[in-house]
């Protein structure tokens, strides 16, 4: 099994089954033996905390109600049991008359478990404190700063930019730099 093959796809199901429909899939993987093809399960959810007579009560909400996301490696047999699994109504990306689906991007599915808070792919970065760099993306675009400080565990940086003739120490995300060469 290549690991470049395991790739993440959207599963449609009935909306409000998620959770059901996550767990035939599971209960399916293990009793057809295809946990080698079928890795991860998820129903893209956020905690929201309401307060209720001054006590925190925490609530998941369905990001994408209705939908799946399934990392797999997309052979006959894993595509047939995910598309026979109760709940689901098909793969987001396939034209249908037996065409397979379309993977999702990786940059797509990282987004997607960086807002659930879950662990997603490291950017490595050729710049460090001190160095210029310049913003690619966001409302700072092509703007160049000196990186102030840098924080690995949630991939930003503080970069001192010049705005309205000040220094003005600003959080980029990584993947949104880089290095200036001098």
């Amino acid at each position: 099994m290549e690991e470049s093959q395991k790739q993440w796809y959207v599963v449609n199901t009935y909306a409000g089954h998620e959770n059901r429909v996550k767990e035939n899939l599971e209960r399916r993987v293990e009793s057809m033996g295809i946990s080698d093809y079928l890795f991860r399960i998820l129903v893209a959810e956020e905690v929201e905390v309401e307060y209720k007579n001054g006590k925190p009560i925490e609530k998941s909400k369905n990001l994408f109600p209705g939908y799946l996301f399934v990392e797999m490696i997309m052979t006959d047999e894993a595509w047939y049991v995910v598309r026979n699994t109760p709940g689901v109504t098909g793969f987001i990306g396939s034209s249908g008359g037996g065409a397979k689906p379309f993977p999702v991007s990786p940059d797509e599915i990282d987004a997607i478990l960086r807002r659930m808070g879950m662990a997603e792919r490291k950017v490595n970065v050729d710049f460090q404190v001190g160095d210029t760099v310049r913003v690619l993306s966001g409302p700072f675009t092509n703007l160049e700063g000196r990186v102030e400080s840098m924080d690995n565990e949630n991939q930003v940086a503080s970069v001192l930019c010049v705005l309205f003739g000040r220094e003005t120490p600003t959080e980029i995300a990584y993947n949104d730099l880089e290095k200036v060469e001098l």
